[in-house]
């Protein structure tokens, strides 16, 4: 199809969803409190619905009364029930699809259900969208005369009871409608694989021979991918593959760490980089701007938003408030009402509003990967903000890492503990621990009290990671690619315990 008559169609599309996006945007509260309604007016007759009266509640303050905050351990047994093929238990139409997700750390697995509203009004529409904005942005964009490199997880779908549960991705592309699956690559059939490092080299072998336009996945893992591609090929960037490549769809993890990495290999100042929100309970943020690290926050994809201020989260203060009510630049815990019958779940992440008007946010971390053991209050935002500068600073570049407190012992002082991968080495390891202590105090002032005359904390201490050692543990742990991650911070030493044991074992 020739190019002008593509984007002359996108643009018919886009037209018509912006006229959609102008209400939620000229009036998001109103629109969060219309959905609020439609969602308690369709559960009405639910178990769940029944038990809380749904049919009576007319306002906000009498849900936040009556409807309490749950956690997935709150809601797994009903999730069991409906997995199990009973339906009307939380929400009306049959729940046919199960996300698996077992989140950064967690070695039980959470089934996360997803409905055919859920799919469609917001996973679904949320791709559409991205397209629409970043074509809206890029007039001249070519992106549909070659394909997409999609990268999703390994897991493929396991049917049972009639229901059938995988990575997110897996759900998504096995319900792709067939204009997208055209349009991208691999085939679903390679998407599919549960082996992964099979798969990996499978994606090698077709994308290479494709006209790939786009890039789409979790950082960490398409970086994996794009040096296999750069080494089997021998080029030295990726343009000189794809020479129409022109953006990369990103999320799952903070690119920060790995920006730089990017840059060398698709050096064109011309290629842009697009940031998604989204998690197996829904798509949340869109990046809806050129060279922008501020997501627009989607307000009608059938999820009611409510926030927790992290400086009351966990205590006996702690307070719920509505989208309405939120304060830029102070960090909140998000609490989601979903078309899939979520009601007032923690997703665990962390934002922070950088404007109200329309309302963007930033990731900011997890509620659970954080470190307050000494009350310095360090969150992921802080690491890798001051991780990207040092290692600009020392001309060094990270492939992972992982921090951890060690506590005091006697009169001893406590300290963070970094376990840290390096792709290309600092000259001076002790130089790129003080330069890293010293970001760390500039970005959190709580870090920096406690770092003043060594009152609490001693400075940071650096362990070195062989190569391949965060691989290693993923796949120990059954957890290569999607997304799967590796816990950034924790308030124990779990993790990294594990890590350092590993680390004394041969990469294989």
């Amino acid at each position: 199809m020739p190019i002008p008559l593509v984007n002359s169609i996108a643009s018919w599309f886009l037209k018509k969803r912006f006229h959609q996006m102008e209400l939620f945007l000229k009036y998001p509260n109103e629109v969060q409190l219309e959905l609020l309604h439609v969602l308690l007016e369709t559960a009405k007759n639910t178990e769940l619905g029944k038990q809380y009266d749904f049919s009576s509640i007319n306002n906000y303050e009498t849900f936040k009364e009556r409807v309490p905050i749950r956690s997935y351990e709150d809601y797994e047994s009903m999730i069991e029930r409906s997995r199990l093929g009973e339906s009307n238990i939380f929400w009306p139409t049959p729940i046919r699809w199960f996300a698996k997700s077992s989140g950064t750390t967690s070695a039980k697995s959470k089934f996360i259900p997803v409905s055919e509203e859920s799919l469609e009004d917001c996973h679904f529409a949320a791709g559409k969208d991205l397209l629409c904005m970043y074509l809206n942005n890029n007039e001249n964009s070519k992106l549909f005369t070659g394909k997409s490199l999609r990268l999703g997880g390994s897991k493929e779908l396991y049917k049972e009871n009639g229901t059938s549960f995988g990575d997110l991705s897996a759900i998504i592309i096995d319900n792709m409608p067939f204009w997208a699956d055209f349009s991208s690559t691999p085939s679903s059939e390679i998407s599919l694989m549960s082996d992964w490092e099979y798969k990996m080299k499978a994606i090698v072998n077709e994308t290479i021979q494709e006209n790939v336009t786009s890039l789409a996945g979790v950082p960490s893992w398409m970086l994996v991918l794009l040096n296999q591609v750069l080494e089997t090929t021998g080029n030295e960037n990726l343009f000189e593959i794809w020479n129409h490549l022109e953006v990369y769809f990103h999320g799952g993890v903070s690119f920060e760490p790995y920006r730089d990495q990017y840059q060398k290999i698709l050096p064109n100042n011309s290629f842009k980089y697009y940031e998604i929100y989204n998690a197996s309970e829904g798509f949340f943020a869109i990046q809806d701007r050129n060279d922008s690290s501020e997501l627009l926050l989607m307000l009608d994809y059938g999820i009611f938003y409510e926030f927790i201020p992290m400086d009351t989260f966990g205590t006996p203060k702690q307070k719920v408030i509505p989208l309405s009510e939120v304060e830029v630049d102070k960090n909140y815990a998000v609490v989601i009402t979903t078309n899939a019958g979520l009601w007032r779940y923690m997703i665990g992440d962390t934002v922070r509003f950088t404007s109200v008007k329309p309302y963007r946010i930033k990731v900011s971390g997890r509620t659970k990967h954080h470190i307050n053991v000494f009350g310095e209050e360090l969150i992921i935002e802080n690491a890798e903000e001051a991780l990207r500068k040092t290692t600009q600073i020392t001309n060094s570049e990270i492939v992972d890492y992982t921090v951890a407190p060690i506590f005091m012992e006697g009169r001893e002082k406590g300290a963070h503990e970094w376990v840290i991968e390096f792709k290309k080495y600092p000259n001076n390891l002790t130089e790129f621990a003080f330069v890293l202590d010293q970001q760390l105090q500039e970005v959190n002032s709580d870090y920096e009290a406690k770092r003043y005359n060594n009152t609490t904390l001693n400075i940071l201490q650096i362990r070195e990671a062989r190569k391949g050692l965060f691989y290693d543990w993923l796949k120990n742990k059954d957890k290569l690619g999607g997304q799967h991650k590796i816990p950034r911070l924790s308030n124990t030493r779990t993790y990294i315990e594990e890590l350092l044991s590993l680390n004394q074992v041969s990469s294989y």
